[in-house]
């Protein structure tokens, strides 16, 4: 009797937790959603969605870049993603005599736009689920050694098989529910891809870290780009003689507008979620690696904000810089309150009881099951010591650019001292640093830089327990602990500081120059945290980290076992998903509630708190805005800026389209509610809302703003 009772709880709490706005699904398999979605208004099928038959919806969206999504929105390649995303080509053509960043830019032909060498953009052809073939070799009695390689044969071959189908093809197998089920993504890569139009950053911008991650927004986060292919549709490297590509799919623009209850579709590229971690990493997370991060990104962040406030040259330059460490420093603050909110880890220990208990009811299930938890349990414990030494690595002495920039030379150092280096290798890596290093001093400011390494070091000596840390540290406390003096010192030695210096040691490098290089007392500090870190963490954490990765294989398979009812999405690991949900405000505090659209009137209240320099609208969108001069963008006489809706996301979906329910686009997505951010972890219906451009706000922008009407010509507008 108590088995059943502890069933019907069970199936009590995750039919429950299956709720309809949560999950990022699997196209190819979306369509046993497809009830649900038209139950919630949708009016299209799976083969609109996702069809290696015809063009369908997913034809129209890309990766775009390393971590965003954009969609195409004409027939003749052009593409909208945030202004986020494509902000670091932005800031590359940007100048203090031209800054584009400042002052936008709009390309009134193609051969006004702008190439970003390095960018590309990744269209998916075809997935499939090959777990069967992956897995084909593989046996229970293989060690995870034995395993891994198994599958990687296999894995090798069939991507082989799939890049060889088509021009510029590449193909990837990603594993999921932890290796238990394996999909492979055919893609075809893009890399010509040109800046086409940008708003001031005042605009793509507006709101700035005073508002980044949170609700109302009024941010006009969006930038335009064109893919180019040859003469015969496909990728090609850059050339002037390169045509605007002709894509199998655009999305066309609804501006009909968006009311609460409407059902909303955001089809993109996720970075990563975690949703079946247990509460072990939970409260790692909220109690360890979230406070030590956020604690070394504030002192960054308040060393980059003095040096930027009072230089405009140091403000372009730090200005992408800036952006990224904030934006993770932000979302870090609030994932912990929102987790401590929720109590996840009292919620994830209830569902790790009823594992529990489910796995030994049956020796079976105890046999396969029973040792799970516990040994989570150990493992977890062991890694935390661990993990504090692999943040502060990552965040305080590779938060440091000098040191991040010294990492990059051990390999050639090892080619150069080894005889029987290969040649080729060893040029290939010269000249590869030699076009890094000019990059990199691009965008470089020694005086920042150094007070990062004085202000780093001190927090590592500080804040890390002794027995952890590098001679370097020790020696430094021993004497005086003056890390100013000490920053000024090897500043002023260091030959990774001297662009001229660098480049020309590189270009004639040999067994004796190299030495330089070899003695630099910035190379000599980065070897020294490393030395330690490869002695005694790193193997260590790693083994730990794929212990974690086998039991979450069993533990997740055993879940899905547990709860056979319910419909289980993979974690999101950049591949193509769709999310969907309702247009609708919440209420994050007691006497709070949020309305589901904020409108230009929100911009230009803000623009009008002097003291806050986020809040600078540009003079122009101010007339606008007081001639009420909107066009036909407008609705009950102001502009739409941006709405919220309950859709699943995460970074990676970054510039990802927002479709309503006949697949119209109605806006672009570009961040969560500050609320929202624990939805990576655990997702909550009452407080998780995506935030997205209404697309009127961007055609306002184009259209009025900045006389870009040639490229809302190009667009498909249903009004």
């Amino acid at each position: 009797m108590k088995k059943k009772v502890l069933l019907l709880v069970l199936s009590a709490v995750f039919t429950f937790s299956a709720i309809a706005d949560e999950g990022m699904w699997i196209p190819m398999l979306i369509g046993k959603n497809i009830p649900e979605m038209q139950r919630m208004g949708f009016k299209l099928t799976a083969e609109d969605l996702y069809s290696v038959n015809h063009s369908s919806l997913k034809d129209a969206i890309v990766q775009f870049g390393r971590g965003c999504t954009g969609e195409l929105i004409s027939d003749q390649g052009l593409l909208i993603t945030n202004h986020h995303c494509g902000f670091s080509s932005i800031q590359s053509h940007s100048t203090v005599d031209n800054n584009l960043l400042a002052n936008g830019f709009w390309a009134k032909s193609h051969a006004d736009e702008l190439p970003n060498p390095g960018l590309t953009v990744r269209f998916l052809v075809r997935m499939d689920d090959v777990t069967d073939k992956v897995l084909k070799n593989v046996t229970t009695t293989m060690t995870e050694l034995e395993r891994a390689k198994a599958i990687g044969q296999v894995a090798d071959s069939l991507i082989e098989l799939a890049e060889k189908e088509g021009v510029g093809y590449e193909a990837i197998i990603r594993p999921f529910y932890y290796g238990n089920q394996y999909f492979i993504f055919v893609y075809q890569v893009f890399e010509d891809v040109r800046l086409v139009g940008a708003p001031p950053e005042t605009i793509g911008k507006f709101g700035g870290d005073t508002d980044n991650w949170v609700w109302p927004r009024h941010t006009g986060d969006f930038s335009m780009f064109r893919i180019y292919a040859d003469k015969n549709n496909n990728p090609a490297p850059y050339s002037p003689d390169n045509v605007p590509y002709k894509p199998k799919r655009f999305l066309k623009i609804s501006t009909k507008g968006i009311k609460e209850g409407d059902f909303t579709l955001v089809y993109g590229f996720p970075g990563r979620t975690k949703q079946y971690i247990t509460s072990h990493e939970v409260n790692l997370i909220i109690n360890q690696i979230n406070p030590n991060n956020i604690a070394l990104r504030d002192i960054r962040l308040s060393i980059f904000d003095s040096f930027m406030s009072k230089n405009d040259t140091i403000a372009i330059k730090y200005a992408s810089k800036h952006a990224r460490v904030a934006n993770a420093w932000k979302k870090w603050i609030g994932e912990t309150m929102g987790l401590k909110r929720l109590n996840a880890v009292s919620k994830k220990q209830e569902l790790e009881s009823m594992f529990a208990a489910w796995a030994s009811s049956k020796p079976e299930l105890n046999e396969r099951y029973g040792w799970l938890l516990p040994k989570f349990e150990q493992l977890y414990s062991e890694l935390a010591p661990l993990s504090l030494i692999a943040n502060y690595r990552y965040e305080a002495v590779y938060g440091v650019e000098l040191i991040g920039f010294a990492s990059r030379f051990e390999k050639l150092i090892n080619l150069v001292l080894d005889p029987k280096a290969d040649k080729d290798k060893l040029e290939a890596q010269k000249q590869a640093l030699i076009g890094y290093s000019r990059r990199f001093f691009k965008d470089f400011e020694l005086a920042v830089d150094r007070e990062v390494f004085a202000a780093m070091m001190q927090a590592y000596s500080e804040r890390v327990p002794e027995q952890l840390q590098p001679q370097f540290l020790l020696k430094v406390k021993e004497q005086n602990g003056n890390w100013r003096q000490l920053a000024s010192q090897i500043y002023s030695q260091t030959a990774f500081a001297d662009s001229v210096r660098v480049i020309t040691l590189l270009s004639g490098i040999d067994s004796i120059t190299v030495k330089e290089f070899v003695n630099d007392p910035v190379f000599g500090i980065y070897l020294d945290f490393e030395d330690f870190y490869r002695q005694n963490i790193r193997d260590r954490y790693y083994e730990i980290s794929d212990s974690l990765n086998v039991l979450y294989r069993y533990y997740v398979e055993g879940l899905m076992r547990m709860q056979p009812d319910k419909r289980f999405f993979p974690d999101a690991n950049s591949t193509l998903r769709i999310a969907y949900g309702k247009v609708g405000g919440f209420a994050p505090r007691d006497g709070v509630v949020y309305n589901y659209y904020t409108t230009i009137d929100g911009v230009y209240e803000k623009a009008q708190q002097r003291n806050v320099p986020d809040y600078v609208a540009p003079e122009r969108l101010i007339e606008f805005y007081k001639k009420k001069d909107f066009g036909p963008y407008a609705e009950n006489g102001t502009v739409p800026v941006a709405f919220i809706a309950s859709n699943h996301t995460t970074g990676g979906n970054s510039g990802s389209p927002v479709l309503d329910a006949e697949g119209n686009l109605i806006g672009v997505n570009f961040d969560r509610c500050w609320e929202s951010t624990m939805s990576d972890v655990m997702f909550d219906p009452n407080y998780c809302r995506n935030i997205t451009l209404d697309i009127r706000y961007a055609l306002f922008i184009i259209d009025k703003f900045a006389g870009a009407k040639n490229l809302v010509d190009e667009m498909e507008i249903i009004n």
